[in-house]
């Protein structure tokens, strides 16, 4: 296993819902303390520093995953549950999860109403969240109190990390976005000790999937003069989704995002990207999320405004207990974010809001 299998891997297994990041937060602050001078803002972003004079530049991605908090317990023993983040209904029925108690982990399984006991005019209907439970195995509320679970503890998807039998894809819960928190370590890496025409301003950012949150702290502790976010994207090569839909393939390259539903990018740096890509022989590829935001969403409008752009690794199913991503694409976009941070010097940065 080579230090970016081992990286994402580590990643990627650490519990961290929104609100919940300690445990991620460790794994990222281990990767990054040789590399620069750390701080953390606030509400727990951290951030890693490399270099004090030039333009600040801004690489980001969140270390949040999505998740549950548990809200109710029943006097039966079952666990109702707030999502923490976007759930789609339809992936969550008997998916196994791990409820992070003060005694350890509490491992169980999301259920609902068994098809078998409905009525017929219920079997199709899609079950709601707010009609599901989780399941640790408990008879009483007594017990669930006993075995350690309480109000409010965080509740994570059971699912490892895998490489898949092609060998340069992997699968595993939290690619979104630890995969771009992967990207901003192994960015700093490549810098450290190394020239650069900038200060670098690394950060793993929390609480993106409960409203960009971190993006907020952590841009007011950088105050950066130029922004990349770096995320997880979605597959369009799936069966049923039309090209128009989404062009995005696994296996393909890198993604930049040509707008989501909360940020349009800085039309110059968008172009440098595509320059930069054409320069280093990276194939990249070109996205409209109209359904999602990211961190851009808020970086982008900080103080005066920051020119931000994002990139991002083509993941299937995300939002769900498993995506998975390709080696090649992760590898590309690091080599592409490589060699636009080093672009980023004075002048370029200036010329980013030189508005006609």
């Amino acid at each position: 296993m080579d230090h970016t299998t081992r990286l994402l891997k580590e990643l990627t297994e650490a519990a961290g819902v929104p609100g919940y990041e300690a445990p991620v937060r460790g794994v990222v602050r281990r990767y990054m303390q040789p590399l620069g001078t750390l701080s953390t803002d606030g509400i727990g972003s951290v951030i890693c520093q490399q270099g004090q004079s030039g333009p600040r530049v801004m690489i980001a991605g969140h270390m949040d995953e999505i998740g549950f908090m548990i809200h109710h317990i029943t006097e039966d023993g079952f666990l109702r549950f707030h999502p923490l983040g976007g759930w789609w209904d339809q992936v969550l029925l008997a998916q196994r999860v791990i409820v992070k108690t003060h005694k350890g982990d509490v491992p169980g399984v999301i259920g609902a109403k068994p098809p078998h006991l409905l009525p017929p005019d219920e079997r199709d209907k899609i079950v709601k969240k707010d009609d599901m439970y989780i399941d640790i195995g408990a008879t009483s509320k007594d017990e669930v109190a006993e075995i350690g679970v309480r109000l409010g503890d965080p509740v994570i998807p059971d699912a490892d990390f895998q490489v898949l039998a092609q060998g340069d894809r992997y699968m595993s819960k939290g690619f979104d976005d630890r995969i771009g928190v992967a990207l901003v370590i192994d960015t700093l890496r490549h810098f450290a000790g190394a020239a650069h025409p900038n200060a670098i301003y690394g950060a793993a950012t929390v609480m993106e999937e409960v409203g960009l949150r971190g993006a907020k702290t952590s841009a007011e502790a950088i105050n950066p003069d130029v922004c990349i976010v770096l995320e997880s994207d979605i597959c369009g090569d799936l069966p049923g989704i039309k090209p128009e839909t989404s062009s995005i393939k696994l296996g393909k390259g890198p993604s930049m995002l040509l707008l989501d539903a909360r940020m349009i990018p800085n039309l110059a740096l968008r172009d440098l990207v595509i320059e930069t890509a054409e320069a280093l022989g990276i194939p990249l590829q070109l996205s409209a999320l109209t359904g999602g935001a990211t961190d851009g969403g808020i970086v982008h409008l900080h103080r005066t405004g920051v020119p931000t752009v994002v990139l991002a690794v083509p993941a299937r199913h995300i939002h769900s207990h498993s995506a998975i991503i390709h080696r090649a694409d992760y590898d590309r976009a690091l080599q592409l974010l490589i060699g636009l941070v080093g672009r980023l010097d004075a002048a370029t940065v200036a010329s980013l809001t030189q508005y006609p």
